[in-house]
């Protein structure tokens, strides 16, 4: 088994500097993390964070245009295709992104757009592979789409308790997607992840900043940002940069 990559959620660019500079692989941009699950950053953000992340880790931009199920109208799936070119356009080496059929399987034909948006750069689909109840046929789907990786917890809340199927989906990919574990993940994770047989980590490594936004700014929610701390862990846990 060859090396298991660490990928960090990141949704600012003092986060982006802090995980690339640790040691992180890869970067995932997004918007909202945790008040969402993650939505498409603006392109001024990522601009930014190209300037601030060394050249040797790689920007994925999530492209994901609301919160919600994974089904999209003609609009959305065209808002996705626009922001998949804008990202390539800005320099991203990446993009993450989903979309399912009101039955619940991969979308095929949307997936396929999308992917030919993104001009040879990688594709990453995300988690609505967790909510896919049929696993070979969705991963035979996203092979034929062009997708190189899928990140998903295993089906379950945290990737910690999904592990069984994260192997099942690395015995299905059968090398011709990698299998990314995330969703929940804790740097003390890592170990029984990467026995399942992983190709990369996903995490946020995130800390929660208290914050009053007002009436018109959320109220207390405050936010999160990236922890320093914790991305060091996760480094450590695969064994150093």
């Amino acid at each position: 088994m060859g090396v298991t990559l660490l990928e960090i959620a990141v949704q600012d660019v003092s986060g982006a500097a802090v995980a690339g500079g640790l040691g992180a692989d890869r970067l995932e941009l997004c918007a909202a993390l945790a008040a969402t699950g993650g939505i498409t950053p603006s392109i001024g953000l990522l601009d930014a964070v190209l300037a601030a992340t060394p050249a040797a880790v790689g920007v994925h931009v999530l492209v994901r245009p609301r919160a919600g199920s994974f089904v999209y109208s003609a609009d959305e799936l065209d808002v996705q295709v626009r922001d998949v070119r804008s990202a390539v356009r800005a320099g991203a080496a990446g993009v993450v992104l989903g979309a399912l059929t009101p039955a619940g399987a991969v979308d095929g034909p949307a997936v396929t757009r999308l992917v030919e948006a993104a001009d040879g750069r990688e594709v990453t689909f995300h988690r609505a592979l967790d909510t896919v109840d049929r696993l070979g046929p969705a991963l035979d789907a996203l092979v034929s789409a062009g997708v190189v990786r899928v990140l998903t917890s295993g089906g379950a809340a945290r990737s910690i308790d999904g592990v069984d199927r994260l192997a099942a989906t690395v015995a299905l990919a059968a090398g011709r997607l990698q299998v990314m574990a995330g969703g929940g993940v804790l740097p003390a994770h890592i170990p029984a992840l990467v026995a399942a047989g992983v190709d990369a980590v996903h995490l946020s490594a995130s800390r929660h900043v208290a914050q009053d936004g007002g009436p018109g700014g959320g109220g207390g929610a405050g936010y999160t940002t990236t922890d320093p701390a914790l991305v060091a862990e996760a480094v450590a846990a695969l064994g150093g940069r």
